[in-house]
């Protein structure tokens, strides 16, 4: 699966880079029907009282309706670890919603 990975006013990690692909991956665990993914990376913030804040942006192309999740944090790597588990629990709410649909 192709990973489109934009980073905005921030400079490329090779470490990011492989973390965002193996929670890419376990998306697939969850969703076959996974199109494309787009992953955005920026640092809109500039809060006096918050200090520097990242964004992690994740666009799921779906078959039916596509999901979209961004989560703010101080730090890149949590902003991408919680920006993923919000997109895995909608993920598995929509095969649970599905599955339920069926019967």
């Amino acid at each position: 699966m192709n990973v489109n990975v934009v980073y905005r006013d921030l400079d490329p990690s090779p470490a990011l880079n492989s973390t965002i692909h193996k929670k890419v991956e376990k998306l697939h665990r969850y969703s076959d029907s996974i199109i494309h993914s787009r992953v955005v990376l920026d640092s809109p913030h500039n809060h006096k009282h918050k200090g520097k804040m990242y964004r992690a942006s994740i666009e799921l192309g779906i078959k039916g309706s596509p999901i979209t999740v961004s989560h703010d944090d101080p730090s890149v790597h949590i902003a991408v670890r919680d920006a993923f588990a919000t997109c895995e629990r909608k993920l598995k709410e929509e095969a649970d919603r599905k599955k339920s649909s069926r019967h």
